[in-house]
């Protein structure tokens, strides 16, 4: 029913216009109630003269006033539109209305909702049957052409959803059901957005040849979309995108970051500057804050595309670092946490042990809750170390191990590496070796490193092979072209246990330095997260629905059609009406997956060829004037007017006058004066100062002894360990002493008395070597006193070992005197690399006097130091250079009883040999060993190179 210019929706709701007669004939039967007086006998007399009057009827402006409300709320209720738009179908046939439902529909659902409805009325007034096809509800979406009544019903369940529309796959399915349909409306009515899908929709949507087509296009000004979230080190950086034809002006969105409880942690604006698709907004909260994160959305979101779901892969790590090289400060190009360092510091919070004390440093690391600990090159662990790391793995944790010479060098039973290793390191492209540098093989689909790309140019030259067994190709994530295991992983507990079979710096591959390396330790890195699959298996993993997205952008509880998700290595999952965004998982671990990805675009949807002309159309009612909510306005006034009204018949405002003049201003008072409790305290009394035990008067806050401290660093000071044996201590006091004095007559140095040392309390730093005699009978160091000196040999220090045997010593023989015994006892808990006898082209042997040898009081031992990697030109140089001063040395030639000089400079200890060269030659052993450790490497500079072969006569 309608007119040339007014319209109603529910033109049988007017037939209620028909009983406002009625209501005019209640109205005036129903009078006012009588006004109601209290009972005071005085206010009756007052008023015994006024006539009462009491009304028989209603007064006729108040019947008018709600005859008008009645006739306000029936027109209401048939929902008359002003100017209504003319008819908008044409043709016979069924009426295709094909819905865009995916999450661009959320923002502007009732006006889209009520333009399908509006056509499936018409539908119904001409008998014409409707096809109600939703784009974004996949199989559940039945296209088959029926009943205006019933599509009304399925267009009133209908809702958007949180996922791209499908208008492709909708397409295919009404098709199957209009094959053979002539007369056929098509009405489009599409989220103004291009996708995948849209031209094959086109073509089978024209391949039903409509005689009529539609095309409803919405604005694109307020629609954006977030793509990708990083919480990189100085900020929380946000992107996201806006369409490509609405890029001309500037914008900007305000967007929050919320916890899992909904509460604010930031905001930050999204802007766009003109000419651009892409912005960036910037979260510059601390880093703590943003762990807590859970999603990041646009104020006020309406869609699923202005929500950013996170998981525990967003959140910054914190990464723990524990090297064995001593080198790390003095070269940093050749430290292994150098190339880790600058791999994670983007995506990880680094930390660092505060001790170099092992026994120490990683328990204290332990409870700082890392979610991955590192070791390059750990050979060694102090049990209280082992311990802090199993139960680090145990509850959780990654331990990522790097592989190296001390690694290589150890023969202890090692639980904490996830194969079998066997001992030594295999080197390739060496003159001895049996097969060139290998690269890396391809990553297997099902590793956990899957989808890395691996260089051509990376190679690996050493590394530490794995002993086969039955399980070792499960526990491989990445292996060289030979086959041979790099990376190998393994689940301890809760945690997993991952190493690489090399190094973390560039001697014995160059992967450390390749872009690989990067995302290598990145991927480990994210694997901390709970629900990935950090044992090593690779095996894809299958996360149920714990909370998803709906069509508005909230987290509600899945539906029965969500199905679970499955991730599988280096593979990201996309959103479907099976997998709908929100997080997959459960409450102690989930993943989220979120609409868009990063460099994702939004493009507007081209101009359509169905085979018909097209009408363009907007949604809403365009010049027509819904007049529903204004007449329901009306009503409600009329309604404020009738309760005013009855109000003021019944006496209401009179009582209120009266009441108000009759009240009383309470009396005013003064305010109780409120008496605070005295604080009670004692007088002040002088401070007295307490005595103090006279040891720790002179011990800092660390318990290092001050005293001993200024003086061991006022000059250079050679010092030995205290072993308990007095005459030894002398010994080594002796000798320690006549070095010194050898070394200030020959060089610039002038090193103070020797000092003795104490392992079990003394502060070690302090030296730049420790004299360290070993005997048979001397008693065994405690395991914290031997953690001590692994720490002080880390830090740079060097430890001498001299011990005790004869002149047919020899530590590389088979035979084993009971002081090299002692000594083996002593390295079993020592993070030792690999040694080697004093080659001849070591620096060593050139740091101030050329030496062939070091002889001592003895002369059957050779000088034990830290094996050389050495160069390719290695051959060519006069002296080759370690990376760094050798932390450890061993021999058995008695240096200190060849040193030693009594008080009147007499010596104290003949020589093996009567001919006094061997005692200069045991001083300038003593003076190269001491300039060595001073001075490092620098002799095989190659500035050096001239001098050093002019004094060899080459």
């Amino acid at each position: 029913m309608g007119g040339l210019s007014l319209s109603f929706g529910a033109p049988v709701v007017l037939a209620g216009l028909l009983a406002l007669p009625l209501i005019w004939w209640l109205l005036r039967l129903t009078p006012p109630r009588p006004q109601t007086e209290t009972f005071p006998p005085l206010r009756i007399l007052e008023r015994v003269a006024k006539r009462e009057e009491t009304p028989s009827k209603s007064p006729w402006w108040l019947t008018l006033l709600r005859l008008l409300l009645a006739a306000a709320v029936i027109l209401a209720l048939a929902a008359p539109i002003l100017n209504p738009r003319e008819s908008a179908l044409t043709g016979n046939g069924p009426v295709v209305v094909f819905l865009d439902n995916g999450w661009a529909s959320a923002r502007d659902w009732t006006a889209r909702r009520g333009a399908a409805e509006a056509l499936i009325r018409e539908a119904g007034e001409s008998g014409r049957p409707v096809s109600l096809v939703l784009t974004a509800d996949g199989n559940a979406n039945d296209p088959a052409p029926v009943e205006a009544a019933t599509a009304l019903e399925r267009l009133a369940a209908a809702e958007p959803r949180s996922i791209s529309v499908d208008r492709a796959a909708a397409a295919k399915r009404l098709a199957g059901v209009l094959s053979g349909q002539s007369g056929i409306s098509l009405a489009l009515l599409t989220d103004g957005l291009d996708g995948a899908g849209t031209a094959e929709a086109t073509q089978a949507l024209r391949a039903l040849g409509p005689v009529q087509s539609l095309v409803y296009r919405p604005l694109l000004n307020d629609l954006f979309a977030l793509t990708a979230a990083d919480n990189a080190t100085e900020a929380l950086k946000v992107s996201g995108v806006r369409p490509t034809n609405e890029a001309s002006a500037p914008a900007e969105i305000t967007l929050r970051a919320l916890d899992a409880q909904e509460r604010e942690i930031g905001r930050a604006p999204l802007a766009f500057a003109a000419g651009s698709t892409a912005g960036e907004a910037r979260f510059e909260v601390p880093v703590e804050l943003r762990n807590d994160i859970a999603r990041i959305e646009r104020d006020g979101a309406l869609d699923a595309a202005s929500v950013r779901l996170v998981d525990d892969s967003f959140q910054r790590r914190k990464v723990g670092l524990v090297s064995g090289e001593a080198a790390d400060l003095a070269q940093p190009l050749l430290s292994p946490l150098y190339y880790i360092t600058r791999a994670l510091e983007p995506y990880a919070d680094l930390i660092r042990p505060e001790s170099a004390d092992l026994a120490t440093a990683v328990p204290a690391l332990v409870k700082q809750n890392p979610s991955i600990i590192v070791l390059a090159d750990i050979g060694v662990l102090p049990q209280a170390a082992r311990e802090a790391l199993t139960g680090f793995v145990d509850k959780g944790g990654i331990l990522l191990r790097f592989a190296g010479p001390r690694l290589a060098a150890s023969t202890a039973e090692d639980d904490l590496v996830p194969v079998r290793l066997r001992g030594g390191e295999r080197q390739l492209g060496g003159a001895l070796s049996w097969s060139e540098p290998q690269k890396l093989a391809p990553i297997p689909a099902e590793s956990p490193l899957a989808g890395i790309a691996i260089p051509d140019d990376v190679t690996v030259s050493r590394q530490i092979l794995a002993e086969p067994s039955a399980d070792l190709p499960a526990r491989t994530w990445a292996s060289l072209a030979d086959g041979t295991p790099l990376i190998t992983a393994a689940r301890r507990g809760g945690g997993s246990i991952v190493l690489v079979h090399t190094t973390a710096e560039a001697t014995w591959s160059n992967l450390p330095i390749s872009g690989a390396f990067v995302n290598m330790l990145r991927r480990i890195v994210t694997l901390s997260r709970g629900t990935s699959a950090a044992g090593g298996e690779g095996a894809a993993q299958v996360l149920p629905p714990y909370r998803i997205l709906n069509g508005e952008g909230r987290l509600v509880q899945p539906g029965p059609d969500v199905r679970p998700l499955t991730v599988r290595p280096g593979e990201e999952p996309t959103p479907s009406i099976d997998h709908p965004p929100g997080l997959y998982g459960t409450s102690e671990g989930y993943r989220a997956l979120n609409l868009f990805a990063p460099g994702a675009e939004l493009r507007p949807l081209p101009e359509l060829d169905l085979g018909t002309p097209l009408v363009s159309r907007a949604y809403g009612l365009g010049d027509a004037t819904d007049l529903t909510p204004w007449l329901f306005a009306g009503a409600l006034a009329l309604f404020t007017l009738d309760a005013l009204a009855l109000l003021w018949l019944n006496g209401g405002f009179a009582r209120l006058g009266r009441r108000m003049a009759g009240l009383k201003r309470p009396s005013s008072s003064l305010p109780l004066l409120l008496v605070g409790a005295l604080l009670l305290a004692n007088p002040p009394h002088p401070a007295q100062a307490q005595a103090r035990p006279a040891d720790e008067a002179t011990r800092g806050l660390d318990g290092v002894d001050a005293q001993k401290a200024i003086a061991a660093t006022e000059t250079t000071h050679l010092a030995y360990v205290q072993t308990g044996d007095a005459a030894t201590d002398q010994l080594s006091r002796q000798g320690l002493s006549g070095l010194s004095q050898f070394i200030a007559s020959k060089t610039a140095l002038e090193p103070g008395e020797p000092m003795a040392v104490d392992l079990e309390k003394d502060e070690l730093s302090f030296y730049p070597i420790l004299y360290w005699p070993v005997h048979a009978d001397a008693a065994m160091p405690s395991p914290a006193a031997i953690s001590r000196v692994d720490a002080y040999m880390k830090q740079g220090g060097t430890v001498l070992f001299d011990v005790e045997g004869d002149a047919a010593g020899d530590l590389s023989g088979t035979s084993v005197s009971p002081g090299q015994r002692r000594l083996r006892d002593i390295l079993a808990d020592l993070d030792v690399p690999p040694l080697e006898p004093v080659p001849r082209d070591h620096v060593l042997t050139k740091a101030f006097y050329i030496l062939d040898n070091f002889p001592g009081r003895h002369t059957g031992s050779d000088l034990w130091v830290e094996s050389l990697n050495r160069s390719a030109d290695a051959q060519a140089r006069p002296a080759s250079a370690g990376d760094g001063v050798s932390s450890i040395m061993i021999t058995s030639n008695d240096f200190a009883s060849a040193w030693a000089i009594d008080d009147n400079g007499l010596f104290v200890r003949p020589t093996d040999s009567a001919d006094p060269a061997q005692r200069e030659y045991a001083y300038r052993a003593g003076v190269n060993i001491v300039m060595y450790v001073l001075t490092g490497n620098y002799k095989a500079d190659q500035v050096h190179v001239p001098a050093l072969l002019e004094r060899l006569g080459q």
